[in-house]
């Protein structure tokens, strides 16, 4: 608990006077004013974290927490349970969409066991196992509250490390069967929104099988009364090893004033509960893209945050994070190399700033 306690404390707001800077350097290229829209917003809100105008994206890395989940006993998923110990072994074989897009792109993968069943055949998977799996949560809690604050520790520690190593950002993933059902648990008791908002059919799922999700996760509510005030709370009652590792990526990216790159729903769900123990937390965060889950868009709306991209991806994985890291990668080359108005002899007096 000390870790996280002083994790929280550590954590301020966004550098405005760092943003403006960069926003001013903006409107000095050789461009119309704003007119590279959400690229020159990206660079700006990343000067905020740093306090620096330039901040060179070089060293990427994607973290990705795994661990089973016991409401799967309830056919909340139609993939088994065992998908989520492959997955993990495959990912640093490069066979995973993530593997293969964070190769595209440059980015390092790891891989972390949070709770899967069994042990991974892999060296490259990171042993942080807490239990194997979570409980099911129509039964009782999920884990206990120690166990949730245990996980989200793992997450500030080992984001720590990677950034004392040199990375510049990190992006949020996730591996565990039944995730999206522990993700919409969480979202629906934090926010109160109906399951039929919060819930979607995950990987795929059958009509009676949806409604049959949907009814688990009103069930597991309704048996253990998370509180909405207190999300560590409710990742204990409902939640996944997998969420509170993300929200502990998510207060040390805070802590440490690095950018980080959330992925789809499941992060999403994780940022929620970090913002809610620290809302400064959201200077820090940036959204990769806005997944085909049910609750992503209303999740974007509770966060006040704009994804880069909307591709209709549902995958998970912290496939969307290479893909932002390309973006954010363009964004800041642009910043630092485009010529200025003096350079061009063009004077920018005439123009209009309509970002208004």
């Amino acid at each position: 608990m000390e870790l996280l306690k002083e994790t929280l404390s550590m954590i301020t707001g966004a550098d405005k006077e760092a943003m403006k800077r960069t926003r001013s350097k903006w409107d000095g290229l050789v461009k119309p004013i704003g007119s590279l829209g959400q690229l020159e917003e990206l660079t700006i809100k990343i000067s905020g974290m740093t306090g620096k105008t330039i901040n060179p994206i070089k060293r990427t890395a994607i973290l990705v927490m795994c661990s089973d989940n016991g409401v799967c006993s309830e056919g909340v998923s139609a993939a088994p349970q065992f998908f989520t110990r492959i997955l993990a072994e495959s990912m640093s074989k490069g066979l995973t969409g993530v593997a293969t897009l964070a190769s595209f792109s440059g980015a390092d993968i790891y891989t972390v066991d949070l709770g899967i069943i069994g042990n991974p055949m892999d060296a490259n998977v990171i042993s942080r196992k807490i239990s194997d799996g979570t409980n099911n949560f129509v039964l009782g809690p999920a884990m206990t509250y120690e166990q949730a604050v245990k996980a989200i520790e793992i997450g500030i520690d080992i984001s720590d490390r990677l950034y004392s190593q040199g990375y510049d950002i990190l992006g949020t993933g996730e591996v565990g069967i039944g995730n999206t059902t522990t993700s919409s648990a969480v979202m629906t008791a934090l926010t109160g929104l109906d399951v039929d908002i919060t819930c979607g059919k995950g990987a795929g799922l059958t009509e009676d099988q949806y409604s049959n999700k949907k009814e688990i996760i009103r069930k597991g509510i309704e048996i253990n009364k998370p509180d909405k005030e207190d999300p560590i709370h409710v990742i204990s009652k409902v939640g996944g090893y997998d969420i509170a590792g993300m929200c502990g990526s998510y207060l040390s990216a805070a802590k440490n004033r690095k950018p980080i790159v959330m992925d789809g729903f499941i992060s999403s769900v994780a940022a929620l509960c970090a913002i809610k123990l620290n809302p400064y937390v959201k200077d820090y965060i940036i959204p990769s893209h806005l997944s085909k889950e049910p609750g992503s868009s209303f999740l974007m709306n509770e966060l006040k945050l704009t994804p880069i991209l909307n591709l209709d991806m549902r995958l998970g994985e912290g496939s969307g994070c290479p893909l932002a890291f390309s973006v954010l990668k363009a964004a800041m080359y642009t910043l630092e190399n485009m010529g200025t108005f003096e350079n061009t002899a063009l004077s920018s007096e005439e123009l209009i700033d309509i970002r208004e």
